[in-house]
């Protein structure tokens, strides 16, 4: 009699194990790469000596200026101190970029969510600097 149990016993817990649905791996999503648009972005000049720094959420350039030979040379100046993106718009990165033209000191500045354009001339002298709508 506790043989047969025992075989009963032991079918079952056989029997069972083989019930049990296997556990199938879920399988994992593939990861996306983020793709990081960058806040700032430096333009070259036809000056070797000077950059144009945009900050593509907002519109807003700087000129930087660097020397390999005196630290006075070296600094940035401001070519326009406020946002370009209209009131109630939200800054993104990656909003704005420059084009430079075949003149030296100037280039068109695009706002990629609206389309407008403005020209950007940039300059040593601070009354030569500007951004202008293009309309």
């Amino acid at each position: 009699m506790k043989k047969y149990i025992f075989t009963i016993l032991l079918m079952a817990i056989a029997f069972s194990s083989c019930m049990q649905e296997e556990a199938t791996p879920i399988a994992e999503e593939p990861k996306q790469e983020s793709i990081t648009v960058p806040t700032f972005k430096l333009y070259p000049t036809s000056n070797r000596w000077n950059f144009l720094k945009l900050n593509t959420a907002t519109g807003v350039i700087t000129i930087v200026q660097y020397s390999i030979e005196e630290e006075d040379k070296t600094f940035e100046y401001s070519l326009n101190d406020e946002s370009l993106i209209p009131i109630g718009d939200y800054p993104s990165s990656g909003r704005f970029e420059l084009t430079p033209t075949q003149n030296m000191w100037n280039f068109i500045l695009l706002d990629q969510v609206s389309g407008a354009t403005y020209q950007v001339q940039w300059s040593f002298e601070e009354k030569n600097r500007f951004i202008i709508p293009i309309k």
